[in-house]
């Protein structure tokens, strides 16, 4: 679906994206996450024909985007992080403008307009002015605005940016609709928590270069390992570090007061094996379980020492 391969961006010696090569797959809702100024909008803009990069290649559905500006933005549905409205028209009027520009049929405008209304839960607002809508309820017109000539790719930039909990929450539910559709999805947010509910897919920006993408699950398996343990005590915790190391195959990764982490490459029964063992040597154990990452502690991770790297991960080779 959307393709990049080798993107460069620079303001005079500032280098805002950074030889980024990405590959995400239709259908996929993806997340791009990043601290200020990581390069994410440039790039977002970038793919929305908003800006040239300095070299690299953009394709969507196999269209170079470059080459072909005005035809690849009919692909293309953006939703900005401030987003403009039209004070005078009714949601109707505002709709029916924007389908105007796509040369759309007036009836045609008319029926699609009705059906992304009633997607957005805007169907009772038809003939209200746009200027009095809540900001969550203009956010929403901005995607039925954005989906009105049915692009193949939907590129929101912080929709969630200033909406209350209970907004947030229906755009979330909106955004899973669309994918449940089958809609390609690209939304860049700093609210890490609801696009780990959301995207089945991420991309992780830190000083213009992208540092991790891919499947969720596969890049937390790549950052945390798939096989991270952790024990915790009340008593015994030399013992217990003692015994850990004596298995094949067991790495102590950090020791606590009460518990310590290790990676490990054991079966099930090879695990058991070694808890009980640590019970049978008085080593109070209260508990263990495996250690599972989330989206806050995965970018705390691979953002560390990103300042220092070069280039970034390809998730294209890894989705051909």
């Amino acid at each position: 679906m959307l393709q990049i391969n080798h993107l460069y961006k620079s303001y005079g010696k500032f280098q805002a994206v950074s030889d980024l090569s990405l590959h995400i797959p239709k259908g996929d809702l993806f997340g791009f996450v990043g601290p200020n100024g990581a390069g994410k909008t440039t790039t977002i803009r970038m793919v929305c024909g908003l800006m040239l990069p300095n070299a690299g290649t953009i394709k969507i559905n196999g269209v170079d985007a470059l080459a072909n500006q005005k035809e690849i933005k009919k692909q293309i549905g953006y939703v900005p992080d401030f987003f403009g409205v039209y004070d005078n028209l009714k949601v109707r009027e505002y709709m029916d403008f924007y389908g105007s520009m796509y040369r759309m049929h007036s009836r045609e405008i008319a029926q699609i307009a009705g059906d992304l209304l009633e997607l957005v839960n805007l169907s009772d607002k038809t003939e209200v002015y746009v200027d009095t809508l809540s900001r969550g309820m203009k956010q929403r017109l901005c995607v039925a605005r954005a989906l009105i000539h049915n692009p193949a790719l939907l590129v929101l930039d912080e929709p969630n940016s200033g909406l209350d909990p209970r907004a947030r929450v229906e755009m979330k539910e909106l955004l899973l609709n669309l994918k449940s559709m089958g809609k390609t999805i690209v939304i860049s947010s700093h609210i890490l928590s609801e696009l780990s509910e959301m995207c089945n897919s991420i991309g992780i920006m830190d000083h213009g270069h992208l540092v991790a993408a891919g499947r969720i699950e596969d890049v937390m398996d790549d950052v945390f390992g798939s096989n991270q343990l952790v024990v915790t005590f009340d008593e015994g915790r030399e013992r217990a570090v003692r015994i850990a190391n004596e298995y094949a195959g067991v790495k102590v990764t950090s020791v606590g007061e009460k518990e310590m982490k290790l990676s490990h490459s054991m079966t099930k029964q090879e695990i058991a094996g070694m808890i009980a063992t640590m019970i049978e040597n008085e080593v109070v154990v209260t508990g263990f379980h495996r250690q599972e990452g989330n989206l806050e502690t995965l970018f705390m991770r691979v953002t560390e020492n990103a300042g220092a790297q070069e280039g970034g991960n390809d998730y294209a080779e890894s989705n051909r």
